[in-house]
């Protein structure tokens, strides 16, 4: 999927590496891309080793001029848990009540029981923020359509690929 519209901006608190709160405005000032990964929540396998492999597709992301962002819609506490067992080389941010998610379209099947049973809650989303002009856009977007619906890293870099064509 892709498109062309304005980048909702943000700022959140941030466990891992940058600026806490971290910005889309201070991401935007330092790099081309900005690749947010919407995480479902912290329990969620699929979602730390999505996290996991944005670690250690580092390299390959700041050789695209890009940065990855994983977004936790959680407390500062568990996205401190995550922080601390998987030392992610980039930020780490915490959304606990999804407004980021939200305004990037990160989708929500029977959100209400989400609190109660994980799987109905969200579903994970990725989202290139192109950088590049006066005005970030949202340039390409991937929405899950399970808990288990991650795109892989390869997509997410050959997103980019495209998008610096």
């Amino acid at each position: 999927m892709s498109g062309t519209q304005p980048a909702p901006g943000f700022e959140l608190p941030n466990v891992g590496p940058g600026p806490d709160p971290c910005s889309l405005t201070a991401l935007a000032d330092e790099e081309s891309f900005v690749v947010l990964l919407f995480q479902d929540d912290h329990d969620c396998a699929e979602c730390r080793s999505q996290a996991k492999r944005a670690g250690e597709r580092f390299s390959a992301l700041r050789a695209r001029d890009a940065v990855a962002v994983s977004v936790l819609p959680e407390s500062r506490e568990r996205a401190e848990e995550w922080q601390e067992r998987f030392e992610l080389p980039h930020p780490l941010l915490v959304d606990p009540d999804a407004s980021a998610g939200d305004d990037y379209g990160q989708p929500a099947r029977l959100s209400f029981l989400g609190e109660w049973v994980p799987v109905f809650g969200r579903l994970p989303a990725v989202a290139i923020v192109d950088a590049r002009g006066h005005e970030p856009v949202v340039a390409w977007t991937y929405r899950g359509r399970s808990s288990w619906d991650h795109p892989s890293m390869t997509t997410v870099l050959d997103a980019l690929d495209g998008l610096r064509e």
